[in-house]
């Protein structure tokens, strides 16, 4: 099975319906993508195929023909990406567990509208949870990336 990731080329010798959650963890050895659920529903696992955010842990390894990304891959060149630095600069973490995906469904969002409502934001993110409930600081963080991209 050959595989993008984050700009790389990747062959992974694996039956086409594993779960690209666990090719990116066990086989390309990248960490940053959570298991959260296992049936798709808390967003822990969240990467970008083509640019659209999808749940790693319930699409088999086959389906992913465009390039995929996952949180290790939004940082270029040492320099972090909006979202990244927004979160850091809002604090948003408290476990952390949920946050690469609740990056990656951020990212997405600010790919399909760069100046998101807040009703827009609550849609996007809706299927992430966060045990922690730092929504209200997940909100900030999207809405200071805006203010970052529309800078750079």
């Amino acid at each position: 099975m050959d595989l993008s990731v984050n700009g790389k080329s990747f062959s992974a010798d694996v039956e086409p319906d594993m779960p690209l959650l666990w090719v990116l963890r066990d086989v390309v050895g990248l960490k940053g993508t959570k298991y959260g659920c296992g049936v798709g529903a808390c967003g822990a696992c969240t990467v970008l195929i083509g640019g659209n955010p999808v749940r790693s842990c319930s699409i088999p390894v086959s389906a992913a023909k465009d390039p995929v990304t996952t949180i290790e891959g939004l940082s270029q060149d040492g320099k972090l990406h909006a979202v990244q630095q927004a979160w850091i600069e809002e604090q948003v973490p408290q476990c952390g567990y949920c946050q690469s995906g609740q990056i990656m469904s951020a990212v997405a969002l600010l790919a399909a509208k760069s100046r998101p409502t807040d009703e827009d934001i609550n849609a996007s993110m809706a299927g992430n949870l966060c045990r922690c409930g730092t929504y209200p600081r997940i909100r900030t963080a999207i809405k200071l990336a805006s203010r970052l991209l529309a800078r750079s």
